[in-house]
């Protein structure tokens, strides 16, 4: 029984402590427990250990520490892929060849199905293609998917690493040195960033992880009860149950600790049973399988609300400053609203792209206020935002605009606004156009 304990405890802590440290981050756990616990982890607890070695030995165990975790968390090495390849590998390789002449024929057909899944979306996650990362010879061609929404994108700002505009929904990566088209974030357990072009792989790599895992669990439960139940009556009056003294038996406390026992004995049974090459990997099938599959939940709640992680902290910084009352919404002039034109030559673009940025003098394209349609392509996307969102440092209304707001905002439109309801996100065309446009591009 102490086995079985001491075997759940550790499973359960183990997971909870690997979700914490990589989703605690995420905007929508910034305000809950988890991000609370995430900042303890990752933040307090550091920062306190960092005080106390500055005293004892001048800060070389957390100099030392804060280099390799630097390079863990902010340098591309394969480091978090191949102990996540390796965990599944070594799982398989663990648990089928002990349950596997007990499967049905339909069983083993499944597991030759699902197991190769996740080594293919993470091969596919992981590769770089023109889709995903933005340089010069496809520059034009990004800035013409999606237009600039004036609230979290702005056009005319450049990139000083890549030295060209960036388009609409990019951010420059500084891992992978380069600009992301429709950045979502840098994940380390496919070593890659994640944008227009492999976003849908990544989908695809956490369902498939979480249906094999969950199957593994499965497996572990189908293919091991039969031989528990046999074997049962060897082990039953080992784990007798007896109520603590002085405890009503009829009292919800005592139902619930007589569920815990039984399921403490039922454990230990399985262990017993299958050992840790069916049972203990099986049990960390259980307790794990939720991990993935509660991240593409996360991410199922971003294509809904057309958004991607990188656009969700934005938004949050956003509604944190509108709870505080300094934010105002205006409404942009109609003479501002471009005409799309999704008939307008690629290379006609690239060549006055090209020609101004040739001409200018600074070490990247410095535009007008209002930008000419070289810098501000016509894009192909549906919608175009109507609003712009201005902060103020003083919580009143703004009496002067900055000049690229200025030019396309009627001066007097602006009021404040308390809510990102009142806010119109042109990146959302609803649901189900929202996940056409994640997987068709």
């Amino acid at each position: 029984m102490t086995v079985a304990r001491t075997i759940i405890v550790f499973t359960i802590t183990v997971s909870l402590v690997t979700f914490i440290a990589f989703f605690g981050r995420l905007p929508a756990f910034r305000n809950t427990p988890i991000g609370f616990l995430n900042r303890l982890f990752l933040v307090y607890i550091p920062s306190a250990f960092r005080r106390l070695d500055l005293k004892l030995t001048n800060g070389r165990v957390t100099d030392s520490g804060s280099r390799l975790g630097h390079y863990l968390m902010h340098d591309k090495h394969p480091l978090v892929v191949v102990f996540f390849l390796g965990l599944v590998t070594a799982c398989a390789t663990l648990f089928l060849p002990t349950v596997w002449h007990l499967l049905r024929p339909h069983h083993k057909l499944l597991v030759g199905l699902l197991l190769p899944q996740p080594y293919i979306f993470l091969y596919l996650s992981a590769k770089r293609n023109n889709h995903t990362y933005i340089n010069t010879l496809n520059h034009a061609e990004q800035m013409r998917h999606y237009p600039y929404d004036r609230v979290l994108y702005y056009p005319g700002t450049a990139c000083r690493t890549c030295k060209f505009f960036k388009p609409a929904r990019s951010k420059h990566c500084s891992i992978c040195k380069t600009c992301v088209s429709r950045m979502d974030h840098h994940c380390i357990w496919v070593n890659n960033c994640l944008g227009r072009g492999n976003y849908k792989w990544f989908l695809a790599l956490l369902l498939s992880t979480g249906i094999l895992i969950a199957y593994g669990a499965y497996l572990a439960y189908y293919t091991l009860s039969p031989l528990v139940q046999k074997h049962y009556s060897k082990y039953e009056a080992w784990y007798e149950y007896s109520p603590k003294v002085g405890v009503n038996p009829q009292s919800w406390g005592a139902y619930f600790d007589k569920k815990k026992h039984y399921s403490l004995a039922y454990t230990s049974i399985y262990l017993d049973i299958g050992g840790v090459r069916g049972s203990g990997v099986g049990l960390l099938a259980l307790f794990t399988w939720p991990l993935p599959l509660g991240l593409l939940a996360y991410h199922i709640y971003l294509i809904w609300a057309g958004m991607t992680t990188n656009e969700s902290a934005k938004w949050a910084d956003w509604g944190e400053d509108m709870a505080d009352g300094v934010v105002f919404l205006g409404h942009r002039r109609e003479e501002t609203m471009q005409e799309y034109r999704p008939t307008a030559s690629t290379r006609s673009y690239q060549t006055n792209h090209s020609a101004h940025s040739s001409s200018s003098t600074s070490p990247f394209p410095t535009p007008p206020d209002t930008p000419p349609e070289d810098e501000e392509p016509p894009t192909t996307w549906p919608l175009e935002s109507r609003h712009i969102l201005i902060r103020t440092l003083d919580g009143q209304p703004p009496k002067t605009l900055p000049s690229r707001i200025r030019s396309v905002a009627k001066e007097d439109s602006f009021d404040r606004v308390w809510n990102l309801a009142a806010v119109e996100n042109v990146y959302d065309l609803g649901f189900w156009d929202n996940i056409i446009e994640v997987l068709l591009n």
